[in-house]
């Protein structure tokens, strides 16, 4: 397997804590975070590798929206 640069670390990181994120969800609107998670970065997905200003701007404002959805009164997500 290939050696991952420092900012391919910090997307799989922020992925994975999303989804570590989804497990606290109630379980009936779980499926809709995890579906908003993978279509979040999913959108991004073409997005060239050498752009790093773009690729680091995407990760703190998804660092910022997880913060927000990570609250427990954070329950449904519409996406």
């Amino acid at each position: 397997m290939a050696r991952l640069s420092g900012l391919q670390r910090d997307v799989l990181t922020l992925y994975r804590r999303c989804l570590r994120a989804c497990r606290t969800k109630p379980t009936e609107t779980r499926a809709n975070f995890e579906r908003f998670t993978r279509k979040e970065f999913g959108k991004n997905m073409a997005l060239d590798k050498k752009d790093f200003g773009t690729i680091e701007f995407l990760l703190r404002k998804g660092t910022r929206q997880l913060e927000i959805y990570e609250q427990a009164g954070v329950r449904n997500i519409a996406g």
